[in-house]
């Protein structure tokens, strides 16, 4: 018997994709040894958490107690497994043990099954998992051979779904971070088509107050100007030419700006992975939540500043240079030079850069 026949191997590996997981795989391998039942056993680093994976009808439960929750023999078979190696039903029960003896008389006879094939497999992190076809005598020699065979292949389909699953994990944890700091992100490819963008962003999209989608995803911004700049930007970033990051401010009240840089080289070879269509520039996007009255109101709380000087400060924060800020509000350089002087004064900001610091390293950057 090869662990080949009837793509067994095929659907083994493509298993790890499927819901649930493997099910493909151990629907093949009942049909192909005959078993009364196939299953998987997978088992996480503490050794108290089992997840158990079959085909067909479920195992019974008097089966399922023997290598889940123990209780005929201690320690459990899986723990004395060693991994690699096939077992059969007398490798894991001691018939000549009176109540182990009864069990098999008792519960495994009564529905045919006299026999077993097991095998376990670790993979380096400490996660294993147990892999077990029982029935009658349709379980022989040739069916430990297939177990033995599919042992290394077995091996690579665990390891790869501990590392995906480890990068989902990490991609859930890091999607939240991003969330919280109200950042997202999106890739063009150089028609300016949107290739990939986080759930927020997609929302942003959907919402088409700021950045909406056209026909074949075109990105279209709902300002004319920043749409040509854009277009501009991302047609030098795809033909080589020297180009630098470049920011544009997409909302004022409340806050929300973008940059725009080029794609890493990373990016565009995953993308050409997942997508014709390579990626040349990406885009970060960061909004506030509130509104640029509440932003005021927060800092004069926090810091003691009167309202004029809040709001000279939260846009200090936001731009690069007292003469923007200063325009933004609608005040003179020459005043907003001398509110500043109070806000350092106030915040113990030695200086504009130092009180950008402040401001978003406050608390109100979670707010």
């Amino acid at each position: 018997m090869r662990a080949t026949d009837e793509g067994l191997l095929q659907s083994l590996h493509e298993g790890m994709f499927e819901t649930p997981l493997w099910h493909g795989f151990l629907n093949r391998l009942r049909s192909r040894t005959g078993a009364r039942y196939a299953s998987l056993i997978l088992r996480l680093v503490d050794r108290d958490t089992a997840v158990q994976i079959y085909a067909g009808p479920p195992p019974p439960e008097d089966i399922r107690a023997l290598f889940v929750e123990g209780g005929l023999r201690d320690p459990l078979p899986y723990r004395t497994m060693r991994p690699d190696r096939v077992y059969a039903l007398d490798d894991l029960l001691d018939r000549s043990e009176p109540e182990q003896r009864a069990y098999c008389t008792r519960i495994l006879e009564p529905l045919g099954l006299s026999d077993m094939r097991a095998v376990r497999v670790v993979e380096p992190t400490g996660v294993d998992v147990c892999l077990f076809c029982t029935g009658g005598r349709e379980i022989d020699a040739s069916v430990g051979a297939l177990f033995r065979a599919l042992v290394p292949h077995l091996r690579i389909a665990l390891r790869c779904h501990v590392a995906l699953e480890r990068e989902r994990f990490r991609a859930t944890v890091t999607s939240q971070m991003i969330d919280r700091l109200r950042i997202g992100w999106f890739t063009l490819d150089a028609q300016c088509r949107v290739i990939e963008a986080t759930d927020n962003i997609r929302q942003l999209f959907q919402w088409g107050t700021l950045l909406r989608l056209g026909g074949h995803d075109r990105l279209q911004p709902t300002s004319p100007a920043i749409d040509r700049a854009l277009v501009t930007l991302v047609r030098r970033f795809a033909t080589g030419s020297e180009a630098s990051p470049q920011a544009f401010v997409l909302a004022q009240d409340p806050w929300v700006d973008m940059l725009v840089s080029p794609a890493p080289a990373s990016a565009t070879a995953a993308t050409v992975i997942a997508s014709p269509r390579p990626a040349v520039a990406i885009a970060y996007v960061r909004g506030d939540r509130r509104s640029l009255a509440d932003r005021c109101g927060q800092l004069a709380g926090l810091f003691g500043l009167l309202p004029s000087e809040a709001r000279l400060a939260w846009m200090m924060a936001q731009v690069s240079s007292i003469p923007e800020a200063a325009r933004a509000v609608g005040i003179s350089v020459q005043t907003a030079r001398s509110y500043s002087k109070r806000i350092y004064a106030k915040t113990g900001a030695s200086g504009h850069p130092d009180l950008v610091r402040i401001i978003l390293t406050s608390v109100l950057a979670i707010s």
